[in-house]
């Protein structure tokens, strides 16, 4: 065969990357495919290639018969010595075969589409084995054309596919621009292999800002998260593993020249650079970036509500265009977060509750507990409170009413005794906390128990009390005015009281 075989095994190696081994094994598949086309088998056909790739040749291996039966596996006696003179009966000999003049043109066309066909599946493998482990990396590519709203771009070996949903709405493109982008797949089809790419994921910001701040690269700060918006505004977080280094003040470089450098490669999309803090309440302040909070409130811990207080002048900014900062602060910190102004919060519920539970915790100074239920009594039977609440009698307050309807004596298991005892109980160690309600009376709001009072029995409180005339609240006889709504006292007591 040709001597330019090994000139022509080289380009393939060192222009498409090929291995050797699969470059003779397509050449040997060719080969064998072309044998197969005109002789009709391959089982005797034997591919043997020089030691320096410059040539290969092909041989036929025949049976030495003494009457040929099949002169594509035998070979007659007589011919045979012809070849090898101390041949004999039963010999297996190789005849050496010219591709050139004994295969037919028809088997030589299908070796060259076998061959052809070999090495483009090869290729094709070795591509995607190449790109395939480059998923989640930067590439630079060139624009090369578009189609249907998608960008096909020349990645050299490749052909990268940028599809419209992966395009930033303030990017616009022209023949030969540069396009930097993040290959996000890569698949195998029947026209090539097409390696998909992005320039809107959240990582494609995440490698531009390890390129260009080098403490995050050598993990002195690292990146808790990244939300994105492609084309308006990206929020990062970062934290640093030491204290001397400032983990914003890294990513934003010295007058703001790394920070610049991302903004310029997002074609000027905003980016806010963030602290990550393990507090809730500064986290969510940190993401509402640029505006800058003066409190956090957290609504509901368990389903992860706040409320971000701004002032007025910083609302919008708060909110964000069309909702965007806060919609992006919620996905950073994984927070419903609701953002009220400093007026709407002082006149909000959400205040009233607060300055509520402020004071409570204010005036008890840890002397009481606040409770409701029967079975945070002190000194309860449990076996009692047990009873009480699968009869739907859980609360303080539903005992009192069911204890003076007389529904009590109907409970199985629950003896008089049990009940005098839990009624003794709340007589002795709780006190009711009254408030005003929209129409000026006063209600129960909580009870209270006192550590003092916590375990004593109703025989050791030999206080007498009495009820205001005006409120309802408890009062003793050595008061002048009610401690609950400030009306004057007096006591009258007839004779023989």
């Amino acid at each position: 065969m040709s001597s330019d075989m090994a000139e022509a095994i080289r380009q393939l190696i060192q222009e498409k990357g090929f291995s050797e081994n699969s470059v003779k094994n397509s050449i040997e598949s060719s080969i064998k495919a072309a044998y197969k086309k005109t002789f009709g088998t391959v089982d005797n056909c034997k591919v043997v290639f020089a030691d320096d790739l410059s040539d290969v040749t092909v041989w036929a291996l025949k049976i030495v018969v003494d009457e040929v039966e099949d002169p594509v596996t035998e070979i007659g006696i007589e011919e045979a010595r012809c070849l090898t003179e101390d041949c004999k009966l039963g010999d297996e000999i190789q005849i050496l075969i010219n591709p050139k003049v004994d295969f037919e043109r028809s088997a030589v066309q299908t070796g060259k589409q076998a061959v052809h066909q070999s090495l483009t599946e090869i290729q094709k493998d070795t591509l995607y084995a190449e790109y395939k482990d480059k998923v989640g990396e930067i590439i630079i590519g060139y624009y090369q054309r578009e189609r249907n709203e998608t960008i096909y771009v020349d990645l050299g070996k490749v052909e990268g596919i940028l599809p419209k949903k992966f395009q930033s709405e303030r990017e616009v493109y022209r023949k030969n621009d540069r396009i930097k982008a993040l290959i996000t797949d890569v698949r195998k089809s029947a026209s090539g292999l097409q390696v998909i790419l992005s320039r809107t994921d959240p990582d494609f910001v995440r490698n531009i800002v390890e390129l260009e701040v080098p403490e995050i690269y050598d993990k002195t700060v690292e990146i808790f998260k990244i939300v994105r918006e492609a084309g308006y505004r990206t929020k990062i977080a970062v934290y640093s593993h030491r204290e001397d280094v400032d983990p914003v003040g890294a990513c934003v470089g010295l007058k703001g020249v790394r920070i610049k450098n991302v903004i310029s490669e997002l074609e000027g999309e905003k980016v806010d650079i963030l602290k990550y803090d393990e507090d809730p309440r500064v986290f969510i302040k940190n993401a509402l970036s640029p505006a800058e909070p003066t409190g956090v409130v957290i609504l509901d811990e368990a389903k992860r509500m706040a409320l971000a207080v701004v002032p007025e002048s910083q609302f919008s900014l708060a909110i964000g265009k069309q909702g965007l900062n806060v919609r992006l602060a919620n996905r950073l910190t994984d927070w419903s977060i609701d953002v009220k102004t400093e007026e709407q919060y002082e006149s909000s519920d959400v205040l009233i509750a607060e300055s509520r539970k402020a004071a409570m915790n204010l005036f008890n100074d840890g002397g009481y507990d606040e409770i409701s239920t029967v079975a945070e009594l002190p000194g309860i039977n449990p076996s009692v409170a047990e009873i009480l609440s699968a009869n739907n009698i859980s609360e303080i307050e539903d005992f009192l009413i069911a204890e003076e309807n007389g529904s009590l004596a109907g409970i199985e298991g629950l003896s008089a005794d049990d009940i005098a005892a839990v009624k003794a109980l709340i007589d002795s160690s709780v006190e009711f906390v009254y408030e005003d309600n929209d129409e000026g009376s006063q209600e129960p709001e909580s009870a209270e128990v006192s550590e003092e009072s916590a375990g004593s029995d109703a025989a050791d409180d030999a206080e007498e009390y009495f009820e205001c005339p005006e409120c309802g609240a408890r009062v003793t006889i050595d008061m002048t005015t009610c401690p609950n709504c400030g009306i004057g006292l007096s006591f009258e007591f007839e004779d023989g009281e």
